[in-house]
């Protein structure tokens, strides 16, 4: 019979939002009455699933998880946590090459650990298969329409919105979906302000990101707009009070090729951004709310500058543009006013265009910025629940792998292999990049 691996799950303690987990109690149970494995478990008195339900299904509860070789956690993970040759399966944000995690890396090395981490883990076209996407778009846009009812209400202007909570303060996302099918029953019965009509919400990106934020959007009766419609919508006036509106904004929408002639080709923008320059800006003026839910790096253009917000807000009128829902939450990214990340128990700032500073609250003069870089975070459920489906079919490849043999032997499944970020504390091939990463933080801090 075959020796028992034992795999241990962390608790999550970097911050009070914190309460998912990577497997949830059923997928314990199933995979160890499948595989050679126990299951144990640290107490946690946050955790969404009680340390009484791991129990009941089997896993032990230890503070101590030293035995196990394999320790899954969602979060970073404390330097002095590590142990000699285990492996490890989180979240790292180290592959940027961040400063705030380079020390945790170097102590993984030192120990000689084995690091996988989930945002790695991609199939043969580079597309993520272990994830909380959508979760964070559903989170994100629960979170953006109770900002733009509070942004509203401070202004005088009433509006069904405003009954709605952050998401943190609902429940379960089933109770914040009826809250805000009730909105939009109120909105197809009685009505929007004249003022606020037609109502546009427009979303960068089509990806899981943004499908999970249109998916809470939807709830509400809506109309759909192309983006190069837009000026010709609000110049017909054919729309409704009883309606709110969507754009979704593809590359093709946000950024142009520099050069007149030439056409957008996507393979090319990727490949070549700084062969384009960006146009979202010219649909800005059109919307009430934005919702960056788009991939971005420093290659690409922004979406969103400083310079265009001063000049939208610099008129004696005040813009339609309320809120800023930005769930991709690059802070100084895509959409430079994103100058911090908030929390999900404070969700918002307001940006001031004028000063380039931020307020609390929901008064000011610039748009309100929604910016928690800790999303799913707020729907811990459906976000364990959801991630443990995704990650539970890789569990019976991780605890056969012998990694006592070197990488190259280990046979481990090719999309778990280009997760690998360290092998017995030695970068592999794919990240040995990050080496200058290390070697300039030590430098720093000498």
């Amino acid at each position: 019979m075959a020796e028992k691996v034992l795999i241990g799950i962390r608790r999550e303690d970097k911050n009070p939002w914190e309460r998912r987990v990577p497997l949830i109690p059923v997928h314990a149970r199933e995979l160890m009455r499948d595989l050679p494995v126990e299951v144990w478990i640290q107490p946690s008195s946050i955790r969404v699933f009680a340390d009484e339900d791991y129990r009941r299904e089997g896993a032990k509860i230890s503070e101590d998880l030293s035995p196990c070789s394999i320790v899954l956690a969602i979060k970073e993970i404390p330097i002095d946590f590590f142990q000699d040759e285990k492996v490890y399966v989180f979240f790292s944000h180290t592959i940027k090459g961040q400063p705030h995690n380079m020390p945790m890396l170097k102590r993984m090395m030192d120990r000689r650990c084995t690091l996988i981490d989930y945002e790695r883990i991609v199939d043969d076209k580079g597309r993520r298969l272990v994830f909380f996407g959508r979760q964070a778009g559903q989170a994100g846009m629960i979170d953006t329409l109770w900002a733009l009812g509070q942004r509203l209400r401070v202004e005088g202007i009433k509006n069904p919105l405003s009954s709605l909570r952050k998401t943190i303060n609902y429940g379960t996302l089933v109770e914040a979906q009826e809250s805000i099918k009730k909105v939009g029953w109120e909105i197809y019965n009685h009505g929007l302000d004249s003022s606020l009509v037609p109502l546009v919400f427009g979303f960068a990106g089509y990806g899981h990101v943004s499908q999970g934020a249109q998916e809470i959007f939807d709830l509400l009766p809506f109309g759909e707009i192309e983006p190069s419609q837009l000026g010709e919508f609000f110049k017909r006036k054919n729309y409704s009070d009883r309606k709110v509106y969507k754009t979704v904004f593809k590359e093709e929408d946000l950024v142009k090729p520099k050069i007149k002639k030439e056409k957008f080709d996507l393979h090319d923008y990727y490949e070549h951004p700084e062969k384009y320059k960006p146009v979202l800006e010219k649909s800005i003026p059109y919307l009430t709310v934005f919702v960056n839910a788009i991939f971005w790096s420093p290659r690409y253009p922004r979406f969103v500058t400083k310079k265009f917000l001063k000049k939208l807000f610099s008129g004696e009128q005040m813009p339609r543009l309320r809120v800023i829902g930005d769930i991709s939450c690059d802070v100084n990214g895509g959409v430079e006013c994103t100058v911090m990340c908030t929390d999900p128990s404070d969700p918002i700032f307001t940006y001031d265009p004028d000063r380039d500073g931020v307020k609390e609250g929901f008064t000011g003069k610039g748009p309100v910025v929604m910016a928690v870089d800790n999303l799913p975070a707020e729907i811990s459920l459906e976000s364990s629940i959801f991630f443990s489906q995704t990650l539970k079919p890789f569990i019976p490849a991780l605890a056969s792998t012998d990694f006592s043999k070197d990488f190259v032997h280990c046979h481990l499944p090719l999309p778990l292999r280009k997760a690998v970020i360290l092998f017995r504390g030695e970068l592999t091939p794919d990240y040995e990049y990050m080496r200058s990463f290390i070697h300039s933080s030590q430098r720093s801090h000498a």
